[in-house]
């Protein structure tokens, strides 16, 4: 099947802006459920607000364009109610780590089975472009004139400290590692998370002198390293990408079901 037969196609042009990295991140997402061979019918893709979110409007599958923050919650509820479909969330910075912080850490810690993917642009793009939980510091804002001072998550560590069975960092410019990784996340059995880097041009790069996409993609090549590569040794300022944990462990849905079964020889 061709990738555009799984878009909504009169939603197109798109609504992201110019160099942005989400467009990017949408191709990897279609390439791996291409080769997966999954049909539209069995995936449900839900959402919360923010430029990431865009996502659920140009696809063909099942969609929930759901409220800032909840868009796991609403996930979790469609999942219990359906486990056989392949639940895949897109988020952003708020979305998954600010509004949305509490409902990340505790589908984690159930590990129920839905694809958490965060689009890393390290800024509140559509609302004008605030810092966020991924800003870090030094960065500037709109909110943050003078540098912000506020530390940022590091998304891998926070979703394997919080019970994450599957775990993976890839960027906008690594698209058939990015492909790959969102693959094996959607086929992991449990609560996998891909962390994807993803160029803001028109806010965080014109903001803070990063250049326009090209620029900030090229920054992606530079600046990040396989997992356990020669060159994180030797310069550990880099970032490594790659799969961080990925666990078996019993799946929530599964073991709900087992509790009912359970719950009705009972009776």
């Amino acid at each position: 099947m061709a990738l555009k037969a799984y878009l909504r196609e009169r939603f197109f042009p798109h609504l992201w802006c110019p160099g942005c990295g989400h467009g990017t991140v949408l191709n990897g997402l279609l390439q791996a459920i291409e080769k997966m061979g999954l049909s539209r019918n069995e995936i449900v893709m839900v959402s919360g607000i923010g430029c990431s979110s865009r996502i659920t409007g140009y696809v063909d599958f099942h969609t929930l364009h759901t409220i800032h923050g909840r868009a796991l919650a609403f996930a979790t509820g469609v999942k219990m109610a359906r486990p056989e479909l392949n639940l895949i969330v897109p988020m952003g910075d708020g979305d998954a780590l600010a509004i949305g912080g509490n409902h990340f850490i505790h589908a984690a810690r159930r590990n129920i089975d839905i694809t958490a993917i965060v689009m890393n642009n390290r800024i509140y793009g559509m609302t004008g472009g605030q810092f966020s939980p991924l800003s870090g510091e030094d960065v500037r804002a709109t909110t943050a004139p003078y540098l912000t001072i506020d530390p940022g998550f590091d998304v891998v560590e926070l979703s394997k400290a919080a019970g994450a069975t599957f775990v993976a960092r890839t960027t906008t410019f690594h698209i058939k590692q990015m492909a790959d990784i969102i693959q094996q996340a959607i086929l992991h059995e449990g609560f996998s998370v891909v962390e994807i880097f993803s160029q803001c041009p028109t806010y965080f790069g014109r903001k803070n002198k990063a250049g326009d996409a090209v620029d900030m993609i090229a920054y992606y090549k530079e600046n990040t390293t396989p997992i356990g590569s020669k060159a994180k040794k030797e310069n550990p300022n880099l970032i490594e990408r790659g799969i961080f944990v990925q666990n078996e462990k019993p799946e929530y849905c599964n073991q709900y079901e087992q509790l009912v079964q359970k719950a009705m020889k009972g009776r």
